[in-house]
This record gives C-alpha cells, structure tokens and sequence, in this order.
C-alpha cells in the first residue's frame, strides 16, 4: 500500500512550479495519495518551514513522506537529506535548518544523504535551481509509492550532524517564564511561542488571572503590558490581548478579534524573547 505524500514549499502557486512537482510525483505513481502543507512560506525561512513540519507531522498516518523545499542554498554544497523520525514519519529537505524543531521536539532516528545521481529525475539535464523538482519530489514518490527503500536512498550520516538553527529552549527564572516566538498564527496575527503548558502553570497561573507580557527583539523592547489568561478569546473584550493555549498546547498572545503581531510590529524566530510573570491585581508595573 502506498504512503501519503505531502509537500510544503516556498514557490507560493502563482506559477507552475508546484504543479511541476505533482507532475513528477504522479508520472512516478499515478495512485499516489498528495497533499499539500503549504506553499505559503515566506521566501527563504527555513524557520518558519521547520516550525510547519513540527506543527503538521504528528497528525498525519505513519510512514507518511513529507518533502519540503525552502532552499535558499540550491545548487551549493548543502547536504540534501532524508531522514525517519522518532513517530516513524520520513521527511526529504535541504540539509540546511529545516529539520530543527522536528529535531528538537520530534526526533530523528535515522538519517541519510540523498545519493544525487542514483535518485534524480532522469534527464534532467544540466539544471541545478529546481532540486524541489528533479530530486525532492521524484525521490519522495519514489519512497512513498514502495519504488525505493527509505535504506536504498544514500549513505547514513551521524543524526547529530544535521544542520540545526539557533534555538533556545523555554525556561523558568525567578518565577518568570522566559521563551521565544517560535510562530505567527499567519491569519489572525497572533503570536505563538515555545512555552509549553506544563511550564507555564509552575507561574501557578489559573483562567481569569493577571500576567505581565514582555516582547524583545535583539534585546530591545517592543511591547510590555498586562493583559488576562484566558481559557478562548470570549474571557477578554474585543480590542483587547490575552493568554492562551494554542493547539500545540503552548502559549499563544492574541488580541480579540485583532492581529496582535501587526498592532506591535512582532515577528518569529529566535532573536523574539517573550516573559511572562503573574502579578497581582494591586500590583501591576
């Protein structure tokens, strides 16, 4: 039976380059189930392609394949990759920080170095800028449709040498939580971060109570404010912000009914620091 394939890139489908991809992975196998994440990353951020493949994995089947190309290095010395993960799914990418948080959070059991001219498209030429095209996805359908052998895909390389981007983990300081923003909720605006549920209630902090927000970018402070914990946005009024648990069960900010991240000029990544520290009613500084 074959495997879900499911593709996430930064093409966008304003062109035929996604279509180009369907294309080779259904001249592989015609049954092939595809799906797509996303083709609405920003241009170049592996960061943001690290954080979907984290956010999506664990829903799909196991063995799924999923192959995301977000390769500002095309046709450089970067490594192209697959790698099974500790659910037992198998990712193809650019060897180049796309597999951080799937890393990090997920876990990587085994790794391979994708054999370039065993698994590329037959007669491709002498192109090297579409590898989403001649090596990703025809490797990929390959895998998913039982054609090739996650083993038979290149050399092991050492699960450590894989390419990671700077991350900090969340932690708990002098009652503080400290984390970062690890993700836009696109749509809405809101901030999603890597503070996770269990380390957020070590505050002690029950629906209903006071918590004091500080954002950073690089050091310098964009936002600090007061604002509720809230069980969904009808605990807080529209126009205001609030606390919660998002769906990945970590701490989002969000203003009801509002974009958070556009009201205070917020982005993602490392360098975004959040704080959290419960404050009394009477005491709010």
């Amino acid at each position: 039976m074959n495997k879900q394939l499911v593709i996430q890139t930064d093409f966008g489908t304003c062109d035929g380059a996604v279509s180009a991809m369907y294309g080779v992975a259904v001249s592989v196998d015609p049954t092939l189930r595809i799906s797509d994440l996303t083709h609405e990353i920003p241009q170049y951020n592996i960061w943001e392609a690290s954080y979907r493949l984290y956010q999506t994995i664990s829903y799909w089947p196991e063995e799924t394949v999923f192959v995301s190309v977000v390769d500002p290095g095309v046709g450089s010395e970067r490594r192209s990759i697959a790698v099974k993960t500790a659910t037992n799914h198998y990712i193809i990418t650019p060897d180049n920080g796309t597999l951080t948080h799937i890393k990090e959070s997920v876990g990587i059991i085994e790794a391979r170095i994708i054999d370039e001219h065993e698994n590329c498209l037959p007669q491709t030429g002498n192109s090297y800028t579409f590898y989403g095209r001649d090596l990703y996805a025809y490797t990929s359908a390959r895998l998913a449709a039982n054609i090739l052998s996650f083993e038979e895909i290149g050399a092991t390389v050492p699960v450590e040498s894989i390419v990671e981007l700077p991350k900090k983990r969340a932690s708990l300081q002098d009652q503080t939580v400290v984390g970062n923003i690890d993700i836009l909720d696109v749509r809405f605006g809101n901030l999603w971060t890597n503070i996770d549920e269990d380390l957020f209630k070590q505050l002690e902090v029950t629906y209903g109570d006071l918590c004091e927000v500080t954002i950073e970018n690089d050091a310098r402070q964009v936002y600090k404010h007061v604002m509720t914990f809230g069980r969904s946005f009808a605990d807080t009024h529209v126009g205001e912000p609030l606390l919660y648990i998002n769906s990945l069960y970590t701490i989002g900010v969000a203003i009801n009914q509002g974009s958070f991240a556009k009201a205070y000029h917020i982005g993602a990544g490392a360098q975004w620091k959040i704080t959290v520290r419960k404050v009394s009613p009477g005491i709010l500084s």
